[in-house]
């Protein structure tokens, strides 16, 4: 696969990412917990596939770097939404399963992209 391919198959795989949250979103119980980790969430999670395109369009490598370390930063904040909203039993373990399983891997990929890009592979 070609580093184009990749970007566009990531692009399109972070896409999806960020509507499987606002989907778990708009699913949210109508409590204040609920809300206010839900709007921090949809932030993050939607952000992933932003900063990802972003990186794709950067104009160095630094600038890629800096974009795509922005994307890791919003993954894990994103899987910390998650268990958080698990934790507290705000939504069932087995609602979140799939989607912290995919936030897990997309997070293992993007800093691994980031350590190749900063050259430490």
């Amino acid at each position: 696969m070609t580093n184009m391919e990749f970007a566009k198959e990531m692009q399109a795989r972070t896409k999806r990412f960020a509507l499987q949250i606002i989907r778990l979103f708009q699913q949210l119980p109508k409590t204040d917990e609920a809300r206010i980790l839900g709007k921090q969430i949809l932030r993050s999670g939607t952000s992933v596939a932003a900063n990802y395109r972003a990186a794709c369009r950067a104009k160095s490598r630094p600038d890629f770097v800096s974009k795509l370390g922005t994307t890791v930063e919003e993954t894990d904040e994103t899987l910390l939404w998650l268990e958080l909203l698990e934790e507290a039993s705000i939504v069932p373990t087995a609602k979140l399963d799939s989607l912290k399983h995919e936030t897990d891997e997309l997070l293992r990929i993007l800093s691994t992209s980031l350590s190749t890009a900063k050259g430490g592979s």
